[in-house]
């Protein structure tokens, strides 16, 4: 849907389209709270390059953190926002990158695990290269299971 509000409204800046993308219920849903991030980094285009505007119009870089934890504008002040609050951050990233690293939900019995790479995080600044290191040792990841294969029938 936002590539059609693109093509049929080419002077609306990404955050424009956004509006109107959430303006249906079931995009609103997710849309609402993760838009809000995306647009304290709309400086950098899809290669990474800084920019001020956007469709020939400056951009708004507002946003704020889900559940009141912070209004920012642009990625400098994202970046505060995000420090002050290292601790729920690391969590948060440490059971998004293990669920992502094992290819499913996480269950209670990943508590254990995911307590001891945040620990870890913590006491080594929050590196992301922890964050990867932690992961793998973790026992979740060692001991996943693959997926099973059917072995053909011998005659």
């Amino acid at each position: 849907e936002l590539a059609e509000t693109a093509k049929a409204q080419p002077n609306l800046t990404l955050r424009q389209q956004l509006e109107l993308h959430r303006e249906n219920a079931s995009c609103a849903s997710c849309h609402r709270t993760m838009d809000q991030l995306g647009f304290g980094i709309e400086n950098f285009d899809a290669i990474g390059r800084w920019r001020e505007t956007d469709a020939s119009q400056p951009l708004d870089t507002r946003g704020e953190l889900p559940g009141g934890g912070g209004s920012f504008t642009g990625p400098i002040e994202l970046t505060a926002v995000l420090r002050s609050k290292q601790c729920e951050f690391g969590e948060c990233l440490a059971e998004k990158m293990l669920t992502y690293a094992l290819g499913r939900g996480l269950e209670f019995y990943d508590r254990c695990a995911t307590a001891k790479i945040v620990k870890s995080l913590k006491e080594r600044e929050f590196k992301f290269s922890v964050l990867v290191t932690e992961i793998v040792k973790s026992e979740p990841f060692r001991m996943r299971r693959g997926e099973e294969t059917q072995t053909p029938e011998k005659h």
